[in-house]
């Protein structure tokens, strides 16, 4: 009661906190979606959409990535490659790591990378020996038995940059065969006995799927000397490749079966390698690749379907002679540097408008010429010198082959 004797005025009542208006603030969030296209494939992109508009904005033809979709544009291809590969890791059961296995499937398998022998300038000595030493086995395996047995392991060797990596691949796709992929660091694993996991998993699958190509990139990096300081680790995946690799060897030796052609045929299995440094793989190492085919660099022949297979679908001005001229001065390059030449070659033209490129027509810009490639050359050398191509050289006289 106040001091005149006045009631004060009545409290407002009490609104509970779980009542009370809060204005509604937009809260940018990003969403993922994702496109189907009707080939069948699928893109994503994020974006940021406010809460309150995100209902409302979204596209017809996307689609949140939790919301499931539709499997009909799944390539059929795809299905049965992936029944395929559940099947042969259901069929090996206990024998390797389930987990380790998928992870050989998804990470190691390379599939729809076709490389033809056509799209291999010049090699044909290599084409030749790959030839008959894998593809010819395995697309004929009732003529290759007995003596006739193909190698398990072929090593291919030679500067950088002439073509080995691409014909491994042009391997894998004339003799239609599963093209497993590896490196140094897909067998590697920070847990202790998950790398030796990995590598019993690479042979099981391999196996299964096969006819197989194990391909090992750089094998001097997984298969290097071992010497009495060595990492504990890199030791034991090093025992464990070599011991699968012997194992591969003694099944297909032990298969009765003249014409074998059942999923798991070890016979049909190949490991193929390659590297720069063939003197630093270990003898152990060396002593299983029964084929070690030395890739030299370019002849002149296979230099000039290089130059004519990179400028098939450029506008220059090379004649014969000024190709003949070419040829002459990219004595030494492997393939890649002729294809790094080619490439600041093209640049040229374009070089010499300076700041009116952004507004000439392509048809006015100039054609290719020689002296593109000349003034180029000042740029772009050879990659392997003199000494080490020697020192390749005579490595091939005392262990390997040469055709």
């Amino acid at each position: 009661m106040g001091m005149d004797g006045a009631l004060p005025p009545p409290l407002p009542p009490k609104v509970p906190m779980d009542r009370l208006e809060r204005p509604k603030v937009p809260v940018e969030r990003p969403e993922r979606l994702r496109r189907i296209h009707t080939d069948g494939t699928a893109t994503t992109r994020t974006r940021n959409t406010s809460a309150a508009e995100s209902d409302s904005s979204l596209s017809e033809d996307y689609s949140p990535l939790d919301t499931p979709t539709d499997d009909a544009g799944e390539d059929p291809s795809d299905r049965e490659w992936n029944a395929r590969v559940e099947a042969a890791i259901k069929s090996i059961g206990g024998r390797a790591d389930a987990g380790a296995l998928r992870q050989v499937a998804s990470e190691i398998v390379v599939k729809g990378d076709e490389v033809h022998w056509d799209d291999v300038a010049g090699l044909e000595g290599a084409k030749s020996a790959l030839m008959e030493a894998v593809v010819y086995p395995f697309l004929r395996p009732d003529l290759f038995s007995g003596l006739r047995e193909p190698a398990k392991g072929m090593l291919l060797f030679g500067p950088p940059g002439t073509g080995k990596t691409m014909l491994a691949r042009a391997v894998a796709t004339e003799s239609k065969c599963t093209f497993f992929s590896i490196s140094a660091s897909s067998l590697t694993s920070k847990y202790l006995g998950e790398s030796e996991k990995l590598v019993r998993a690479l042979f099981s699958l391999a196996k299964k799927l096969s006819p197989s190509i194990i391909f090992v990139d750089e094998i001097d990096s997984l298969l290097s000397s071992r010497s009495s300081g060595e990492n504990e680790a890199t030791r034991r995946i090093k025992t464990e490749f070599l011991i699968q690799w012997s194992d591969l060897a003694r099944a297909a030796a032990g298969s009765k079966d003249p014409t074998p052609t059942a999923l798991g045929d070890p016979s049909r299995v190949l490991v193929l390698a390659a590297t720069n440094l063939p003197w630093e793989i270990d003898e152990a190492a060396r002593r299983r690749f029964a084929r070690r085919q030395y890739i030299p660099l370019p002849e002149p022949a296979t230099r000039r379907k290089h130059m004519q297979n990179l400028l098939a679908r450029q506008r220059h001005g090379l004649g014969e002679m000024e190709m003949d001229t070419l040829v002459d001065l990219t004595e030494g390059f492997s393939g890649s540097d002729i294809t790094a030449l080619a490439k600041d070659a093209a640049m040229g033209p374009l070089r010499k408008l300076g700041s009116k490129l952004l507004s000439v027509p392509v048809e006015e810009i100039a054609e290719i010429g020689l002296a593109d490639f000349k003034e180029s050359l000042k740029a772009v050398r050879p990659s392997v010198g003199t000494e080490g191509l020697r020192k390749f050289e005579l490595w091939a006289e005392k262990y390997g082959e040469r055709v």
